[in-house]
């Protein structure tokens, strides 16, 4: 069989033709002539080498074959007009799809409620994470996998790639109350010498603590990695080591006196957060009300 004829206008025309029941009819209903009508028709009957309907009978009667290309008719009319109905709003930023990625573990803590206060506000909007925890969710962005990442520091410009700040946080060194370092009142690179530093298990590269403060002194501390903060926070009490952990995270165990926080460094170790979205979204309503409510949540 040689390459199918159908367009759109075809089916658009068989759906006319089944709601009015007359080829005059249908011709008025897609605005054209009864001619070309017939001649549409008479083509695609041509093609498939059968009729598509009964002439001369009241009512219309489909063929078996003109009865399938009414049911493909109101199937990609039900599509088509569900795509555009979709595309209308995206332009018009009140719905769309917002998929988050993330690189850090502690993210989630003020990233949850974020999503919960965003989802009351825009109902239409698909908001979703990314599953799993990924060390460079810029490149999901850039793929087309993300629609928004979440990461540390400011990202080198890239193509079609708009990033923005999010907020700054200090990161804290977390020790037992019993441990001999927390009469201190901060600490320094040296201190981490002796100690095993409990972290997740991501790469050097990716921890603040050793990327902004171990590195550039050349120490390198011992680790151990661990997944959950809880569980961090649990051996940082029972004395096993030390972590190094952003505020948010740990205040509540802070205020408990479950553990206690100490600056890196006599000014803090302040770090920041950077999102990364396709420049076609930056500026959608349902973006900036998203970037917003992060910040409120962090604050």
């Amino acid at each position: 069989m040689s390459q199918s004829p159908l367009e759109i206008r075809h089916l658009q025309t068989i759906l006319a033709l089944s709601d009015t029941g007359s080829l005059a009819k249908a011709a008025d209903r897609v605005f054209v002539t009864q001619s070309a009508l017939s001649h549409q028709l008479k083509a695609l009957e041509t093609h498939y080498g059968s009729p598509l309907f009964e002439r001369n009978t009241k009512p219309l009667r489909f063929t078996q074959a003109g009865a399938r290309l009414l049911a493909l008719a109101r199937e990609v009319t039900s599509l088509t007009s569900d795509a555009e109905r979709e595309i209308s709003q995206w332009v018009s930023g009140r719905s769309g799809e917002l998929r988050v990625a993330v690189e850090c573990h502690t993210c989630f803590d003020w990233l949850m409620p974020a999503m919960d206060a965003f989802r009351e506000h825009w109902p239409e909007v698909e908001l979703d994470l990314v599953s799993g925890f990924h060390t460079e969710p810029i490149s999901l962005v850039e793929g087309s996998t993300a629609d928004f990442a979440v990461i540390h520091d400011k990202p080198a410009a890239r193509a079609g790639i708009v990033t923005e700040h999010l907020f700054t946080y200090e990161t804290l060194a977390i020790l037992s109350p019993k441990h001999p370092l927390a009469d201190k009142p901060f600490l320094q690179p040296k201190d981490f010498q002796s100690e095993t530093l409990i972290s997740y298990p991501v790469d050097d590269e990716m921890l603040d603590v050793v990327r902004h403060f171990l590195a550039p002194a050349r120490i390198k501390a011992k680790r151990r990695n661990v997944e959950l903060t809880v569980a961090i926070l649990q051996l940082v009490a029972s004395g096993r080591g030390i972590a190094a952990l952003p505020e948010w995270s740990v205040k509540p165990y802070l205020d408990r006196g479950y553990v206690v926080g100490k600056s890196l460094g006599p000014n803090g170790l302040k770090c920041e957060l950077h999102a990364a979205m396709p420049e076609s979204l930056a500026n959608k309503p349902y973006m900036r009300d998203f970037i917003s409510k992060v910040r409120s949540v962090s604050l």
